[in-house]
């Protein structure tokens, strides 16, 4: 069975919300809610990967943990990678799950679900997707199609991802989700390999993955989770987690 460890990278710079995962929602930092719906899956410990002091600071105030990474990574994943490295250099746990820290509204039983996959020895990373409900979205180039391949219901193997509009025809689009659960063998694997001609054309990092021949299992979802971005963005998190506390 796996063994997962759950990491949460968080950077204080964004070009449209400087400084959001310090923002506030309800008298906490987004970040902390985030650490604490991770928490919430009950699936082995969370750390917070972050290149600030200050966001290090308010993690451990609310009794978790974070541990502070290089602040020149390209990407999340070699973020993560030296999270991993750091926290767990004994590589006892085998399974990396990367959930972004701007996502303070995320299902727990979403972040589980990522982890079953990674039970068949074949697959190297599971990430989610969700099924396109909105017209305008099935043509927007930020919305991020997942084309797979379906091996049961609500699973499908990936054979490509794209900015387009794609496959073409009748049947469902689906819209991806950025969270990857890695088996950690194929994290080292996928940090250590070149950007690849198809990432580069179409700005997107799983694609590296994808060109090396590592198999991606995609997990299909009910919904979308709200990635804050935006003020609109905070202020829909804020609306939500307030919903839900008084449920």
């Amino acid at each position: 069975m796996p063994n997962p460890m759950i990491l949460v990278p968080a950077r204080m710079q964004s070009t449209r919300l400087p400084g959001k995962p310090l923002a506030d929602v309800h008298g906490e930092p987004m970040i902390v809610h985030v650490w604490r719906r991770a928490m919430e899956t009950g699936l082995g410990p969370v750390v917070v990967a972050t290149d600030t002091p200050e966001i290090v600071a308010a993690v451990e105030k609310a009794g978790g943990r974070a541990v502070l990474t290089r602040a020149d990574h390209p990407s999340g994943s070699d973020r993560i990678k030296e999270a991993a490295d750091l926290v767990d250099p004994q590589g006892r746990h085998d399974v990396i799950v990367n959930v972004q820290g701007d996502l303070p509204t995320i299902d727990p039983r979403v972040i589980i679900a990522s982890v079953a996959p990674l039970e068949d020895p074949a697959v190297d990373i599971v990430t989610l997707a969700a099924v396109i409900t909105r017209e305008d979205e099935k043509t927007e180039p930020s919305v991020v199609k997942a084309i797979g391949s379906e091996i049961e219901p609500g699973r499908m193997r990936a054979l490509y991802f794209t900015r387009a509009t794609a496959p073409s025809g009748e049947g469902p689009l689906y819209h991806h989700i950025g969270l990857y659960t890695y088996r950690r063998r194929a994290l080292d694997r996928f940090v250590a390999l070149p950007p690849s001609p198809l990432e580069q054309r179409e700005r997107l990092e799983q694609l590296r993955a994808v060109e090396d021949g590592m198999r991606i299992d995609i997990i299909v979802v009910e919904d979308v989770p709200l990635g804050v971005d935006t003020p609109h963005d905070l202020d829909r998190a804020r609306a939500i987690l307030k919903s839900r506390a008084g449920a």
